[in-house]
């Protein structure tokens, strides 16, 4: 969220109440949901480029890949935590990678030659797998594993450089070392991990 605001500027002058609040209130009403506030802080703005591509195919289709994120692939990391067995972490592992081939193939498609997904600036499906990308390095550390490569997504990888160098994201993704504390004190506690 902080990032967001970071990169559109908040329309209402509001940044810390924003950057506090989940769920953001506005008028009296709430907006739920990280995907929601990120397209209602696009919309509410009444200045430069949208986070979402002006053409509605591309809009649908930033749309299908940020559900597919939050819905199929972010899941994966619940079902890594939970599960006891190393066959049956292997083949998760294997699941979040098939995921990240198809996030390079929809980079290529999406951002048409150019450096984020969004084009030439960083937009809505930047923002929606950008910010699970510190989650990503973590369990890529925990389990002594490199799932982002040059290899096997060269284009995602070097969108996740481009990404975390943005001046928006640098300072507000959290470190992987301080993630990583975080996944072993909740695997301590016998909590299921948030974001992973």
């Amino acid at each position: 969220m902080a990032s967001c605001v970071k990169l559109l500027g908040n329309p209402h002058d509001k940044t810390e109440r924003l950057l506090k609040a989940n769920p953001v209130f506005h008028d009296g009403q709430s907006i739920c949901e990280s995907l929601i506030i990120v397209q209602y802080i696009d919309d509410a703005r009444n200045n430069g480029p949208s986070l979402l591509p002006s053409d509605p195919h591309d809009r649908a289709l930033a749309r299908f890949w940020a559900a597919y994120i939050d819905d199929k692939w972010i899941p994966l990391y619940k079902e890594l935590k939970e599960t006891s067995t190393e066959e049956a972490r292997k083949e998760i592992i294997e699941r979040i990678c098939e995921g990240l081939i198809l996030f390079d193939e929809a980079f290529v498609r999406c951002s048409k030659g150019k450096p984020f997904f969004g084009g030439d600036n960083i937009g809505y499906l930047d923002i929606a797998l950008g910010s699970y990308m510190g989650w990503l390095k973590a369990t890529e550390e925990i389990n002594g594993r490199k799932f982002l490569d040059q290899h096997a997504t060269p284009s995602l990888a070097q969108w996740a450089e481009k990404f975390y160098s943005h001046d928006a994201f640098k300072e507000v993704v959290p470190k992987t070392q301080k993630l990583v504390e975080i996944d072993k004190m909740v695997q301590g506690s016998g909590k299921p991990a948030s974001g992973c």
